[in-house]
């Protein structure tokens, strides 16, 4: 089988197999979008709260709440203007809330929901959520037959799936175990990091483990961890043998990481794109953020994204004079500013 080719998880048909995996503070619905035109098939929202969904419902009036319509929930949760396939991610430890609450997802109109049980951050996993999850498998069972049961009633059966870690620690490497548990309770994809909580993102992500979840799954199994090129991805869905890769923090900064991962991965020539083209693309990021958060917060969130944007990344030489650059465009506060600082190189 080629290694770029169409995927199908449960009902849902995808026309490729390059995803952008959902990191907080950087895969808002803008970049989502940017990286949908460049070749992500399938985006990820950072991680939401279950929890805080369910308090913003229970905000309003009827049924639903403040959730009965898109306009109610936050914009992170909401499909970006240009984006495509979009799966929304959940976090919670409670199963109940985290099914009542895929069934508020209607208005959002999600192609997968995905429960999150690889997050190793510490007011994630100290509510129970996150990889915390992973060390009481039953609980993540149950989490997922409440999503899965919801999805088929109220969102006519869009594929529940489930990301997790290898484990809690070195001593722990339970990740079979949680994934055969999710797939028996309805997760129609299991994605996988292979590194333990306990590592966070230190270390080697050990691709072994995608490997052998992979030949154990009669469901897809994507893989992340430490894919910061075109041959990263190629290499792993090789070595592997998973059906497709969820690019992480190898996308920060270079969404075009999915056009020429696709290249690459089918054989055809690709050229890396010059200055004036990814300031261009920084430049849409901010003013569709800008839309969803207003200028002055956008202008302040998008001080990293254009040092990623500007900086030299795996795959991408480093703009001209951008340290000097970066050490503008930090302090600039309004769209017209960052016209203004990055007019140079358009």
């Amino acid at each position: 089988m080629d290694l770029y080719h169409p995927l199908n998880i449960g009902r849902l048909q995808l026309s490729g197999n390059l995803f952008l995996a959902p990191v907080a503070g950087y895969t808002d619905r803008a970049f989502r979008s940017i990286c949908a035109e460049a070749g992500a098939v399938l985006s990820f929202t950072e991680l939401i709260s279950a929890e805080a969904l369910s308090r913003l419902a229970l905000s309003g009036k009827g049924e639903t709440g403040a959730l009965k319509d898109e306009e109610g929930f936050p914009p992170i949760a909401r499909r970006g203007k240009k984006e495509g396939r979009c799966g929304i991610q959940l976090f919670g430890a409670d199963p109940a809330v985290l099914g009542r609450v895929c069934a508020l997802l209607a208005p959002l109109r999600p192609d997968v929901v995905d429960l999150n049980a690889g997050c190793p951050v510490l007011k994630v996993i100290k509510t129970g959520a996150g990889s915390a999850l992973m060390r009481d498998p039953s609980r993540l069972g149950r989490a997922v037959e409440a999503m899965a049961a919801a999805a088929r009633e109220t969102l006519g059966g869009v594929p529940v799936t489930v990301k997790l870690r290898s484990g809690w620690d070195a001593a722990s490497l339970n990740y079979a175990e949680c994934a055969r548990i999710a797939v028996e309770a309805g997760a129609a994809m299991v994605s996988i990091h292979p590194r333990t909580r306990a590592q966070g993102y230190a270390g080697k992500s050990d691709w072994s483990l995608i490997a052998d979840l992979a030949g154990r799954l009669p469901v897809p199994v994507a893989g992340s961890g430490d894919l910061h090129t075109p041959e990263d991805a190629r290499r792993m869905l090789a070595e592997t043998g998973c059906a497709a890769v969820m690019f992480a923090r190898g996308a920060m900064g270079n969404p075009f990481i999915f056009s020429a991962a696709r290249a690459l991965l089918s054989g055809v020539s690709w050229k890396t794109p010059e200055a004036p083209e990814r300031i261009a693309a920084a430049l849409r990021h901010l003013e569709m953020l800008a839309e969803d958060i207003g200028e002055k917060r956008a202008c302040l969130e998008m001080r990293k994204q254009f040092c990623a944007y500007t900086r030299g990344v795996m795959g991408l030489p480093g703009i001209s004079r951008g340290a000097a650059l970066r050490e503008k465009l930090v302090r600039a506060g309004t769209i017209a500013q960052y016209r203004e600082i990055l007019a140079y190189y358009m």
